[in-house]
């Protein structure tokens, strides 16, 4: 829908510090923006650039430790000849008033957002009692209509559910419904999909289309993400740092972005239509200087037409194909056949046992060297598969050889040593490190256990090497895993796999939760190590852009089964599978051809 003229929302140098014991810290400096009825503004950048601050602050969610200044001017559509209210000079009582009614948020994690102990449709008919003031029967079936216009299966099944008995994409859908309940003229979507398979993030994002188009709803998303952005924005505002560094049409910003910051943040994502020797990060883009007057300013590094090119460097189809010759022409280092984890199960109190195969029938080698992919939606058996593959769980029947020797028969003991041969670096960093524990204790804890480095002396001198190999330097030995960042603490995780000198690593989605910036700083360090140390991957994720970039064959698996293998570029560009090319499909990489097609069609 073509956005009207009348802005609805005017923001005019908001700030945000935040009041700490160890003094103000400024989370939006200054910024300014407006949006229109109809119209969807991206709020793009990494994390800690002030993005979903901004938003809090639009809805008035702040606590009382954020002191604001500035301006936030809203427009009710419903009533053209109101004046414009400043919602920062309402009281909070006031504010109340407008949110959720008329300015109303869908949160990013639907299970931490959603009720437990309420069913679905409670949780949606308390939001239309207060704000549409609906009696019980009323407010029962505004909410079936909107979990139809949302597009759930069942409405009525659903509204006695609970959140844990839904998927993923339904909750979202729930948070949605909740969202829409007020008829709210605005609507803010902090990062909406970020958690969700690539499939069903494509549904929410029509979903979101179809809603700006039949209400007329202004819509500001936020997002990380640019391949998102691109296929949902009507322009787009980028943040670095708490300030607003560029805004422009969602054209313009993807054919010609002028800050160095938005560059980088373009040329982060793999793209799976070339395959480069390294992603581009931001700081490959730009380096912060500082100002005669103490400040900090931005400046581009890339320089010329040459120097961008040689950070977009591919590697040629003869040089994969030679490769990948070079691979297979040695004995598999991991042969897996038949691979089958089946669970039991029950149906009803007195019902007869059946079971669930998360994994079936799995077979596939890996040959020394190589990334082998393993792509799929949630529920598809990846990490089953993975932890099958290591014994962490047992699986139920099937081989798996490592180097010759049957894992599945082997001793504890035997199990213990081949361990450090065999690792795995898990999906969530903060999860996967001990928060009482200092890293060079974490590092050094593998080497203790499996009788590497020798003295303590010499397991510190090698936990220090590590740390510098992942581009951390050893003052980090002494300090906490709470004073790391995400991307910082994966790097660690990946320096205490390495600590076991292993030859095999399962990288279990350990990307996902990372911004695109430190995504490709660790999927080019894992590319560098992998080369030092001749290390063999299996890199499971969900988004297949990225496991093309990283790997040499890939294996889609889909209800616990395997639906295609091939090389990457192959399944990228000729799959074979419906499913696969479902997939490949919903990967959000529009061309600057598609983003003016689609702003032709809207306006």
């Amino acid at each position: 829908m073509a956005p009207s003229a009348a802005p609805i929302l005017d923001v005019r140098d908001l700030c945000v510090t935040f009041l700490t014991k160890a003094g103000p810290v400024p989370a939006v400096k200054s910024i300014s923006f407006d949006l229109s009825s109809g119209e969807t503004l991206g709020l793009v950048g990494e994390s800690g650039s002030g993005k979903s601050v901004t938003s809090l602050a639009l809805i008035g969610l702040l606590d009382q430790g954020a002191e604001l200044s500035g301006e936030i001017w809203f427009r009710d559509p419903r009533e053209p000849e109101a004046a414009p209210i400043d919602l920062l000079q309402l009281s909070p009582e006031a504010r109340r008033q407008y949110r959720g009614k008329l300015i109303s948020m869908i949160f990013q994690e639907p299970l931490t957002s959603l009720n437990p102990v309420y069913t679905c449709g409670a949780q949606v008919i308390e939001a239309l009692r207060l704000h549409q003031g609906l009696k019980a029967d009323a407010a029962k079936a505004q909410a079936i209509a909107l979990f139809e216009e949302v597009k759930l299966p069942n409405p009525a099944e659903i509204l006695g559910r609970y959140p844990h008995q839904l998927s993923g994409g339904q909750q979202q859908r729930v948070m949605v419904a909740i969202a829409l309940a007020g008829n709210p003229a605005v609507l803010i979507a902090d990062e909406p999909t970020t958690a969700l398979d690539v499939t069903i993030q494509a549904t929410i994002l029509d979903l979101l289309r179809d809603l700006q188009t039949t209400r007329g709803t202004a819509t500001v998303f936020i997002t990380h993400d640019m391949g998102v952005v691109s296929e949902i924005a009507d322009r787009v505002a980028v943040m670095y740092h708490g300030d607003l560094v560029e805004i422009a049409s969602v054209y313009d910003l993807f054919a010609e972005p002028q800050h160095p910051y938005t560059q980088g943040l373009l040329n982060c994502r793999p793209r799976p239509q070339q395959q480069l020797r390294r992603l581009p990060t931001v700081s490959d883009f730009m380096e912060e200087q500082p100002t005669d007057g103490g400040g900090v300013q931005v400046v581009s590094k890339v320089r010329t037409p040459a120097e961008k090119a040689e950070l977009l460097a591919e590697v040629s189809p003869e040089e994969i194909a030679q490769k990948r010759l070079v691979l297979q022409e040695q004995a598999p280092l991991l042969q897996v056949k038949n691979l089958t984890k089946a669970f039991p199960m029950r149906q009803g109190f007195f019902g007869s046992k059946t079971e669930f195969r998360a994994v079936d029938d799995v077979s596939f080698d890996v040959y020394p060297g190589e990334t082998l992919g393993l792509v799929g939606e949630s529920g598809c058996g990846k990490s089953t598969l993975s932890r099958c593959l290591l014994r962490l769980i047992e699986p139920t029947r099937g081989a798996v050889h490592f180097e010759g020797r049957s894992v599945l028969e082997m001793l504890p003991t035997e199990m213990r040593q081949l361990r450090q041969s065999m690792q795995i670096v898990f999906q969530n960093p903060y999860g996967s490190l001990d928060a009482r524990q200092t890293i060079g204790s974490a590092i050094m804890e593998p080497m203790q256990i499996h009788g590497l480095g020798g003295s303590a002396a010499e397991r510190q001198a090698r936990a220090t090497d590590l740390l510098e190999r992942v581009g951390l330097d050893g003052s980090a030995l002494r300090r906490m895993p709470h004073e790391f960042s995400g991307g910082q603490r994966q790097r660690i995780c990946i320096a205490r796999t390495l600590a076991c000198e292993p030859k095999f690593i399962i990288c279990d989605e350990s990307v996902s939760a990372l911004d695109v910036s430190v995504q490709a700083q660790v999927l080019n360090l894992l590319k560098d190590l992998q080369q030092e140390f001749n290390l063999t991957y299996i890199f499971i994720s969900h988004d297949l852009s990225v496991v093309k970039f990283v790997s040499d064959r890939i294996v889609v698996m889909n209800h616990g089964r395997i639906e295609e293998i091939g090389p990457a570029e192959v399944i990228y560009n000729s799959p074979q599978q419906p499913y696969t090319q479902q997939l490949i499909a919903a990967i959000p990489d529009a061309t600057l051809d598609d983003i003016q097609q689609r702003q032709t069609v809207l306006s």
